[in-house]
């Protein structure tokens, strides 16, 4: 640790000669955290509303005025104040500064936790300067700080020899840019886990280090006894990690992972827990983009709807654009022939394929979800089922089949992952703050302690035996290839252990039903640094420029329309993103005034569809944008 902190100070004097607003981020007394421990009396009533931030990229040799072909480091060019907004470039300091006064100064009382999901280092994209070892950890600890720095116990700042201790938990993973090189990460333990564990000491709780030195990931409880974070090593599903060959076999980290997970799970269950799920590289899955190895997917999406009444949602970045993907149950033994990166040119590529995807969703009954939604979540459903007739037939078969073919009212056949845009502008820096149900929540306290009973298969809150007893699960809801059968009457076996769904009788789960710890709603926030640097060529800002993140949108606007985050309510949006255009009439005005009404006709215009591609974009102006606005 203490090396870690010596890079710091070294860092701090490389950069002290840069101009102002590449100050290096604020530091604290380079003491150790108690792991995971949170600052006694700090136990302060939920909130329900956390903090989703990633992709920061800091880059200490990023300067303003510098050429955007030559990473904004040299040379002459519109490299900007706060970032080179639109471009490859990665973020200063002083984005990354402004950005976390901005949280201090707005979040900082107003949230539960953070959920930082990677990348926190710059890309290795200047063959003049290659990036090394010790500027990642360095890059990596500066950030760890700053959140230390925001989130310490009060009246220690002056006391330098004081331990500070979180007020709040921050839950870090691993970027693809977090390793050298980048993508490549090899079985644990190995250096990075063994470095990280050090710089992210304050963040993972003391009975997880093991398991994070040995693999990377890690789970933490961020509601006591009521709410865990998961945080996942998705560098072992990446489909770009050479190093490593997916999830199917026993000797690969990713099968090791997947049981890791399905075992921490199973607690929870056990527990009466609910879990989010978090990583860097989320599991895009179209034909025009494929993240994670296809054994890996498998298990994910298979783990996901066997476990839908533990996991409330899941939660990623790395792909710099903002939007959702749906999992499919029903899907998890096709072998997907998508290959490829999604490089600046083609995202929007791959947002038509999500559209198409979503364009062959089960079409609904008109009326379908207005029925769904005046059903109280855990109540009756009786008045959703179709009504039968005088021989007990079922009335309305449209409606019946609907509703089989999403998995029942709650359209739990699918499970949802969120993927945030990123801080380093590529569009426009960005950060989303997320609100949740506490229903019954009043009693209990955030920050109380951010240990964890969940455990890895050493250390257990359930007997050895019990974890160690196959799953087989109910053969309805497991995928076809592990129900084909090897001969008459035989099913056949698979090579993995199957988690048991949830019980028959247990109510659906927080990302079906709103309730306890269901996301009713985010905000996203964005810095339109175009408007801002043209403030400061005009001197509008003065000599101390400061960022303010404003509103870009919220998901129960006009557009969205989202009572909540529920995956009910996902798939209700992408079917309206995948539907067809309506057509609108062209009404021009004669030199009178009079209203033509022409029979003119635009191509047929999607308005759901148009916003999704904006936003995707962070709202910033992309060339060809108007080709997908149908």
């Amino acid at each position: 640790m203490q090396s870690i902190f010596l890079l710091l100070g070294l860092f701090a004097d490389a950069v002290s000669a840069s101009p102002l607003g590449q100050q290096p981020l604020g530091h604290i007394s380079p003491t150790e955290l108690p792991a995971g421990q949170l600052a006694e009396g700090l136990r302060k009533p939920v909130r329900g509303r956390f903090l989703h931030i990633t992709d920061f990229h800091p880059d200490r040799l990023y300067k303003a005025g510098t050429s955007i072909d030559r990473s904004c480091h040299r040379g002459n060019g519109p490299a900007g104040y706060f970032g080179a907004e639109g471009t490859d470039c990665d973020a200063p300091l002083s984005l990354v500064n402004e950005t976390f006064r901005w949280i201090e100064e707005n979040l900082k009382d107003e949230i539960d936790f953070v959920i930082w999901t990677g990348d926190s280092a710059r890309h290795d994209n200047d063959e003049k300067i290659p990036r090394t070892a010790n500027e990642i950890m360095e890059l990596n600890t500066l950030l760890s700080q700053k959140w230390i720095s925001i989130f310490v116990e009060e009246g220690v700042r002056e006391t330098s020899n004081a331990v500070p201790r979180m007020s709040i938990p921050v839950i870090p993973t691993f970027g693809n840019n977090d390793i050298m090189p980048h993508n490549i990460f090899n079985e644990g333990p190995n250096k990075w886990t063994k470095r990280f564990a050090e710089i992210w000491n304050p963040f993972i709780p003391e009975d997880q280090r093991h398991t994070f030195v040995e693999g990377g990931w890690f789970t933490a409880e961020v509601v006591p006894g009521r709410l865990a974070v998961i945080s996942l090593n998705t560098m072992y599903f990446f489909d770009s990690n050479s190093a490593v060959d997916g999830c199917n076999a026993k000797s690969e980290p990713g099968y090791e992972h997947m049981e890791w997970l399905r075992v921490q799970l199973k607690i929870l269950r056990s527990r009466n827990m609910k879990a989010i799920l978090m990583g860097h590289v989320p599991p895009a899955r179209s034909s025009e983009k494929k993240n994670w190895d296809e054994t890996c997917w498998q298990k994910y999406t298979l783990w996901m709807h066997q476990y839908r009444d533990v996991v409330v949602g899941s939660l990623y970045g790395h792909m710099n654009i903002d939007h959702f993907m749906l999992q499919d149950n029903n899907k998890v033994d096709i072998d997907s022939k998508a290959h490829g990166k999604v490089s600046i040119n083609s995202k929007a590529d791959y947002l038509e394929s999500l559209r198409n995807q979503w364009s062959s969703l089960p079409s609904p009954p008109s009326g379908i979800f207005d029925e769904l939604d005046s059903v109280s979540d855990l109540g009756d459903l009786s008045e959703v089922e179709p009504a039968k007739d005088k021989r007990g037939k079922k009335k309305d078969k449209k409606k019946q089949k609907f509703l089989e073919k999403i998995g029942g009212p709650w359209a739990e056949r699918y499970s949802v992952s969120l993927v945030s845009p990123s801080l380093v502008p590529n569009f426009f820096p960005s950060l989303r703050v997320i609100d949740y149900n506490i229903t019954g929540l009043d009693d209990v306290a955030r920050g109380a302690d951010a240990s964890t009973h969940a455990a890895d298969d050493t250390t257990s809150g359930l007997d050895h035996a019990e974890i160690d007893t196959p799953e087989t699960g109910d053969d309805s809801l497991t995928p076809p290839e592990i129900q084909k059968k090897k001969g008459k009457g035989k099913k056949k076996k698979p090579k993995f252990k199957v988690p048991e769904p949830p019980s028959s009788t247990a109510p659906p789960g927080p990302a079906y039903s709103n309730q306890a710890f269901t996301w009713l709603g985010y905000t996203q926030y964005f810095s339109n640094l175009t408007k801002l640097h043209e403030q400061l060529a005009t001197s509008e800002q003065g000599d101390n420029p400061r960022i303010d993140y404003e509103i870009e949108y919220t998901t129960n606007d006009d557009v969205y329309q989202m009572k909540d985050l529920t995956v009910r309510s996902f798939f209700q949006l992408a079917a309206r993103i995948g539907e067809e255009g309506v057509e609108e009439k062209q009404t021009e005005v004669n030199s009178q005034g009079a209203d033509w009404s022409l029979s003119k006709k635009k191509k047929p215009v999607n308005n759901v569809w148009r916003a999704f591609v904006r936003r995707a974009f962070v709202g910033f102006p992309v060339d060809d944008l108007d080709d997908l606005d149908g």
